[in-house]
């Protein structure tokens, strides 16, 4: 028997990466802007939104923008980036995460997304998983990016289930923390393996079958 009745997944780090694709977009624009930007700063922007990525990149300028420049210099990175997603396929989900996520299905397991990123639906078509999940919660729905639980709290309600019959699998620091400040389990994998709020920790995304079988 399942511990749980559904499993929230975030996306990036998790079912798949696109942390190169954000990184050489957000680096484009540092650039442009005359902004020092590196794959260490890049980190701090992990599990974070859109706009709240953007401010912490400009903390490092010596300029201030309006909300106007920001919000086109938030549609710039956008644009770049979903350029090139246009290269992901199926082809990046890894046969260890799809074997894992079959079995779950298999088992009768409710199964979600809660992703911060508004590009969640067309990640998901890119790598042939977009009507696979039950729900998905993402940036498109949400008011409040992680590490405030609503991505999760939303992801849980429509699958029909409570925070405690869910695990939250993560592998950012920010979303280990909306999954425990939600009431969820949660295990960690990734850079978040380690992180003491986690339920479970993990070294691999198909570890996770033995603690949602327990």
């Amino acid at each position: 028997m399942a511990a749980y009745a559904g499993i929230i997944f975030d996306l990036d780090g998790v079912i798949c990466s696109t942390d190169q694709y954000h990184y050489l977009a957000w680096k484009a624009l540092a650039d442009r802007l005359g902004i020092p930007f590196d794959r260490e700063r890049n980190n701090l922007l992990r599990g974070v939104s859109r706009m709240d990525s953007l401010n912490i990149i400009l903390e490092k300028s010596d300029q201030t923008y309006t909300d106007a420049e920001k919000a086109a210099f938030a549609a710039e990175k956008n644009d770049l980036y979903r350029e090139s997603l246009k290269q992901m396929s199926p082809a990046d989900l890894s046969p260890s995460v799809l074997n894992t996520l079959n079995a779950f299905r298999a088992m009768g397991l409710r199964l979600a997304i809660g992703s911060s990123s508004k590009n969640t639906p067309f990640i998901l078509e890119r790598i042939g998983l977009g009507d696979f999940f039950d729900a998905v919660a993402d940036g498109n729905c949400i008011t409040h990016s992680k590490p405030h639980p609503e991505v999760f709290l939303k992801a849980a309600d429509m699958l029909g289930l409570s925070p405690d019959q869910c695990c939250v699998v993560e592998d950012a620091h920010a979303g280990v923390e909306a999954a425990v400040a939600g009431g969820f389990a949660c295990a960690a994998m990734g850079d978040a393996r380690d992180d003491e709020r986690a339920t479970y920790h993990l070294n691999q995304f198909s570890d996770l079958q033995q603690y949602i079988q327990a």
